[in-house]
């Protein structure tokens, strides 16, 4: 069985990859079988390699950034089209093995493996575009030299990690393009693979290492609970994914990151209705909704329709009858657009939760008349589904309004904008349709969101040349005071 390695960093066997004697077996969505074999972490060897993170970044800053973006942009290549080290034994693997294997263990359909594979790529390949975005424009040379002069200004950032820590999620390959830039930004890696989904970060540093980075740059842990902790501990700066249930422990912790529940929100103002026809705003709540299978947490769970509109009920309705259209299909069809549960009692909890709310009053699945079958949950190809649910509700502190889900799930609610925008709760991504003066700069002052998009831009639509989620760079790096004598 094909069996899937630790990589230590260049901690104890240099570049060689580490089978550990504690496996855990991955298993396929749909039959149950063994699709490989992974080498588990303990906590202990995390500890003691992490001790050794300072020489791992000294190795990776003996590299100029310009070195280092080359590296990026040949790893993009890589990436995509080589056939690169997986198993233990000297198996590789090769850009398609990589799609099949990823859906078979995720549940993602192979076309959004693949969109997420052309996503990780521009992120490879875009580095210095994506640097800039991140720290605005500096001179990469400034890492290099540890100070710059910009304007006339002499400019000096201060390392604040040796290593950067990521405990990841399984939902989307997607969010790895968000620790991509720590590579070229001189710090390494450690990464804590999500238990479904170790395939993406294993051939991403696979990648980097092919396109010639040192060892020293990547260390891949799959781990226990305990092994993700001691990555938190023991790193100077982390990313940690997960729900608020995960992340809570950690949100007073300034060294980790949260990517926790995204709540991203579509906001149409009464004068959108008017300045844009509702088939385009249609088209713009769709996509923010069940783009990349709903499983992101730039996906929009929610949509505040102004009460001054007069037109939220009717445009929930149409939202429902749109995103019943998205069917549930097998995981190599090549229009399938939703990702199945390789649990499907996890897919039942869901459903029976909605249910459990709707039962309450104040709310109404809009999407129940439209789907062509009447459950929410569907199996095929022996595979279950969630499909979209538009779900209408009377009140924005009603249970459902306040709700995130793993599948296009979106509540739409009425509100006087005007009034209720100061209460907006934090929100990862808002979208907001309006050209009112007003509501447009309290929103470009509204501390609870994250990013803002003013105009027709899906919530899921991401501007690599803008930080995204945080600032990676303001994360690793602290600007400091700097003077040298001539």
């Amino acid at each position: 069985m094909l069996h899937l390695p630790i990589l230590r960093g260049g901690v104890g066997q240099g570049d060689a990859p580490y089978r550990s004697l504690n496996v855990e077996v991955l298993p396929h969505v749909v039959t149950g079988k063994p699709v490989a074999e992974v080498s588990q972490a303990n906590p202990g060897l995390i500890a003691r390699d992490l001790a050794r993170s300072a020489e791992r970044r000294r190795v990776l800053e003996g590299l100029s950034g310009r070195e280092l973006l080359a590296i990026c942009g040949r790893a993009a290549k890589l990436f995509v089209e080589g056939e690169l080290p997986c198993g233990i034994d000297g198996e590789r693997q090769s850009p398609a093995d990589y799609v099949r294997q990823l859906s078979s263990t995720t549940g993602m359909p192979e076309a959004l493996c693949r969109a997420n594979m052309a996503k990780l790529e521009f992120v490879f390949a875009e580095m210095e575009r994506v640097l800039a975005g991140l720290s605005r424009g500096l001179d990469p040379e400034a890492l290099d030299r540890g100070f710059i002069e910009e304007d006339g200004r002499t400019v000096s950032y201060l390392a604040q990690a040796d290593s950067l820590g990521i405990i990841l999620p399984s939902n989307s390959p997607g969010v790895h393009s968000l620790w991509l830039p720590s590579i070229a930004l001189k710090t390494p890696v450690t990464l804590k693979p999500g238990s479904r989904e170790p395939w993406t970060p294993l051939r991403a540093c696979q990648a980097f290492l092919a396109a010639g980075c040192p060892p020293e740059a990547v260390a891949f842990y799959p781990t226990s609970h305990s092994g993700g902790a001691e990555i938190l501990l023991g790193c100077g700066r982390s990313m940690l994914f997960g729900d608020q249930h995960t992340v809570r422990p950690w949100k007073n912790d300034h060294r980790v990151q949260l990517h926790g529940p995204g709540w991203s929100k579509v906001l149409l103002a009464a004068d959108a209705f008017s300045a844009h026809d509702e088939g385009a705003i249609l088209d713009v709540v769709a996509e923010s909704v069940a783009s990349n299978g709903g499983r992101s947490c730039v996906n929009a769970s929610g949509v505040w329709v102004d009460r001054a509109a007069a037109r939220g009920r009717e445009f929930a309705a149409a939202l429902a009858e749109r995103l019943a259209g998205i069917e549930a299909r097998p995981l190599d069809h090549p229009q399938a657009a939703l990702a199945g549960f390789g649990d499907r009692r996890v897919a039942e909890a869901m459903s029976r939760m909605v249910d459990q709310h709707l039962a309450t009053g104040g709310a109404e699945d809009l999407t129940a008349r439209y789907r062509p079958v009447g459950d929410r949950l569907v199996e095929v190809d022996g595979l279950t589904y969630l499909l979209p649910t538009v779900v209408w509700c009377d009140d924005r502190n009603h249970p459902l309004a306040q709700t995130e889900l793993l599948f296009p799930f979106v509540s739409v609610v009425e509100v006087d904008l005007q009034s209720d925008l100061d209460d907006l709760p934090p929100s990862l991504v808002v979208s907001a349709l309006t050209d009112d003066a007003n509501l447009r700069r309290r929103l470009l002052g509204h501390r609870s969101v994250e990013r803002l998009n003013l105009g027709s831009i899906p919530t899921s639509r991401v501007s690599w040349d803008q930080p995204h989620e945080g600032n990676l760079f303001g994360h690793l790096y602290r600007q400091r005071s700097f003077q040298a004598s001539a």
